[in-house]
């Protein structure tokens, strides 16, 4: 007998200034089962989530819940009806515990006072049950984003929620949190939870749902049983054409050596112990070295120390012959970095400029974009603009003048690409550059690094992405507690010998 459907989105359409972002969409979740949704960034699987949670009201179409047409006006009619949401980019309060996320807004109290002793209780026995290992008294600034996630689908829990959106819940996990996450989702669905998740990791929908529904620009293109259907297939629906998922590239004519990293070390935010520790690697014109390794192994600090976020205790950096290890990040950009930076909200964008203020953020005081009485010359940062969204297709709904908080996150990561490439950097350091990207986009980024490489620049790449390690790179060098353990061949490891390297099993000495 087919289950019935939990949830209906019946012809959804919604619109925004400029762009239909969802036109005649039809959705239907089943009970208990793992329903995905795929699509481009900017597809509108977001803003078809947000309709469902209430954040957006659509202009035209019906939404069911067990067969029955239902009004969702706000985020709290939503969760009366058992709907619950983890967002792309968490909802939590940095300075208050775990628990206190957990519960806020549904506090449990006796005679006005706050009975958090239950809460903990029963938050606990969640957290047990479902396999999510959370310390209910840390605060949210102080853990990982894998742990953070984890807080956020305990609210949903917390609130008895029966239909589970995941927003792209991945995008911001290690390997290993991605497997204990699929294991979750899983556990809940055979509770009989029903769970939709967004994503457009096409390994992850193979491996964790029983459908999935593919939209492209903001138009429903179909639904299919995963189990019939395959990767390729999938992107094809996406993408509207065949994505080569292999990056094609000559091999790399190493030049001299344009940053040279000496024994550095940066301290940790964390604990007492160094972050990076006696750090020593050099990056050459027309080669990609891949900085691979686990979340949190010294990565973050390394790149911060790089680039001028965060000082550094002892070593020395040198770019193209110069000692840049004290020098101010504005000398840095004009000397020839570039940054594309692991996280795009605090470090990539100013939220609420327009696109082309983004775009021109690291260069507004050139001659081009600035008149010598110090105006902007607004027409040449508009034309700019034009061009870079033209060529990166960077998708947002009103053009250059766009704020950047309402474009979808792959549109906003495509953005911050697009600016560092142009600078026609002599080093581009890339962070995790197509994290929140779908596989057209990915492939992409990909050409680009290797076009950068292939026109003598130096290009360091720092991954969390198997896939994007082995196959990007000209070198991997693997980073275990802030010590570099290893340098491979991507030609010839494995990712089983690079797993090893990765949670400490092995380690060589780095030859200089």
């Amino acid at each position: 007998m087919d289950r019935p459907y939990a949830i209906e989105m019946v012809h959804i359409t919604k619109r925004f200034p400029g762009i239909i972002a969802n036109d005649d969409i039809t959705l239907q979740l089943k009970k208990g089962e793992i329903h995905a949704l795929l699509g481009e960034n900017g597809a509108g699987k977001s803003t078809l989530m947000s309709v469902l949670f209430g954040l957006y009201q659509a202009e035209e179409g019906i939404i069911k819940k067990d067969g029955v047409e239902v009004s969702i006006k706000d985020p709290n009619d939503a969760n009366a009806l058992g709907i619950g949401m983890v967002h792309q980019h968490f909802k939590l309060v940095e300075c208050f515990t775990v628990l206190d996320n957990i519960i806020m807004g549904v506090e449990p109290t006796k005679m006005g006072f706050l009975q958090k002793k239950e809460a903990r209780a029963r938050v606990m026995e969640l957290s047990e049950r479902y396999g999510l290992k959370i310390d209910p008294d840390a605060l949210i600034e102080d853990i990982t984003v894998g742990m953070q996630q984890r807080t956020e689908i305990l609210k949903m829990l917390y609130r008895d929620n029966e239909i589970l959106i995941f927003d792209e819940p991945t995008a911001v996990l290690t390997p290993q949190e991605i497997d204990e996450l699929m294991e979750i989702m899983r556990n809940l669905a055979a509770e009989g939870k029903s769970i939709l998740f967004i994503s457009h990791k096409l390994n992850e929908i193979m491996a964790v749902s029983d459908r999935c529904t593919v939209l492209r620009k903001g138009k429903y293109i179909g639904t299919v049983e995963t189990k019939d259907t395959s990767v390729e297939q999938l992107s094809a629906m996406m993408v509207g054409h065949d994505v080569n998922f292999h990056v094609q590239k000559k091999p790399a004519q190493p030049g001299e050596v344009v940053l040279n990293v000496e024994h550095m070390t940066v301290a940790s935010k964390m604990h007492k112990k160094n972050a990076v520790r006696d750090v020593s690697f050099k990056v050459r014109k027309g080669e990609i070295v891949c900085i691979a390794g686990i979340d949190g192994n010294g990565q973050t600090e390394l790149v911060y120390g790089l680039t001028g976020l965060e000082p550094v205790a002892g070593g020395k950096v040198t770019m193209c012959g110069t000692d840049i290890t004290k020098m101010p990040i504005r000398k840095r950009n004009i000397l020839g970095m570039s940054h594309i930076p692991e996280d795009r909200h605090k470090h990539g964008l100013v939220l609420d400029y327009s696109l082309e203020d983004n775009l021109v953020l690291e260069r507004y005081f050139e001659p081009e974009f600035t008149s010598r009485a110090g105006f902007l010359r607004r027409d040449n940062i508009r034309k700019y603009a034009e061009n870079l969204i033209d060529e990166y297709d960077i998708r947002s709904g009103q053009g250059p003048i766009t704020m950047a908080r309402s474009m979808s996150g792959g549109n906003q990561q495509k953005a911050i690409v697009a600016r560092e490439i142009d600078k026609d950097p002599e080093l581009l350091v890339a962070v995790q550059p197509t994290r929140g990207l779908d596989v057209g986009a990915i492939e992409n980024v990909h050409k680009e690094l290797v076009a950068q490489r292939d026109a003598g620049k130096a290009v360091l790449l720092v991954s969390l992405e198997l896939d994007e390690v082995m196959d990007v790179p000209d070198r991997i060098l693997v980073m275990y507690e802030g010590e570099i353990v290893g340098e491979l061949d991507p030609k010839a490891t494995t990712q089983e010998e690079l797993g090893l390297y990765m949670a400490g099993a092995k380690r060589d000495e780095v030859k200089e």
